[in-house]
């Protein structure tokens, strides 16, 4: 009989060393050094416990710095010299848009690179018709990989504002001939409807937040309805599911969390699962930086 040791599931980190207009140039101090095209910025990172391997010069030649304040997630951008105007970024084939916001975010989360890769290479290489749903899709960079790769996707987001600038992102890669429907909808509403119409897809992107408002005030909490949005999705997958992907931030839970719960939701369905975490690596040191946990499914 095996020991129960040998059924302990494997938690894994992901990273793409694929990156060209992203560096994690340093951390330290409960901040991050890193640039995104031709800037730089400093953002807060609570895991850099350590101290910085770069001088207090590099750190300052910086174009913006982040500053929170006591609220989570809060804060301001404050420009070393004038705010800056948006930029072109790309990864691989694709190109998209960055910009500073009213958040500390820049409208590219590079961490997510390892999913894009993972999923153009099973879009890729199964040689069949694939319909891709991306839920709490932001800007589209997932969306645009898939549809990339030969994909039919269906992107949703509660955000208007998010949308239009993922169709920007389409237009700057090419892909404005791609078969992609843009929503802006509660993502389970827009999946139980989904499911009523016998509207079904062979992969699944969910990237929800902790917290969130759908487009008419519905709220989002992730303990809450993350069971529901799986079951529900479980629903829309096909007769010849390819994958799933569920991505979580800024939540109290582990890999396991993730990996359990779709596991469950994903019962009978054979496959195989795997979760971990998405990091990016210092070059000023080789730390890692820990940014999301993630559990993904796939049929072989």
């Amino acid at each position: 009989m095996k020991s129960q040791e040998s059924y302990l599931p494997e938690i894994i980190l992901l990273e793409s060393s694929s990156w060209r207009d992203y560096e994690l140039l340093d951390s330290g101090n409960s901040s991050k050094l890193e640039r995104y095209g031709p800037y730089r910025f400093v953002r807060p990172e609570v895991q850099a416990v350590w101290q910085p391997t770069l001088s207090q010069k590099e750190w300052q030649a910086v174009d913006a710095v982040f500053e929170p304040t006591g609220e989570e997630m809060g804060g301001h951008w404050i420009y070393t010299r004038e705010p800056l105007p948006r930029w072109q970024m790309h990864y691989s084939a694709l190109k998209f848009w960055a910009q500073t916001s009213a958040s500390r975010h820049l409208g590219v989360f590079p961490e997510q690179a390892a999913h894009w890769d993972w999923i153009s290479d099973l879009i890729t290489t199964v040689g069949r018709p694939v319909r891709v749903l991306n839920l709490f899709g932001y800007t589209g960079l997932a969306t645009l990989a898939a549809a990339q790769s030969g994909a039919q996707v269906t992107h949703v987001d509660a955000s208007k504002r998010a949308l239009t600038w993922a169709r920007e992102n389409q237009a700057l890669s090419g892909l404005g001939d791609r078969p992609v429907r843009w929503i802006v909808d509660d993502a389970v509403k827009f999946v139980e409807r989904e499911v009523r119409r016998s509207s079904r897809y062979e992969g699944l992107i969910l990237d929800p937040p902790k917290f969130g408002r759908g487009p008419k005030g519905e709220v989002w909490e992730f303990f809450k309805l993350l069971p529901e949005l799986l079951h529900a999705c479980r629903a829309v997958l096909s007769d010849q599911p390819l994958f799933v992907v569920l991505t979580a931030y800024a939540i109290q839970a582990s890999a396991l969390t993730v990996l359990q719960a779709l596991q469950a939701a994903l019962d009978r369905l054979g496959g195989q699962a795997t979760a971990g975490e998405l990091v990016t690596r210092e070059r000023s040191a080789g730390r890692f930086i820990s940014h999301a946990i993630f559990a993904r499914w796939s049929a072989g």
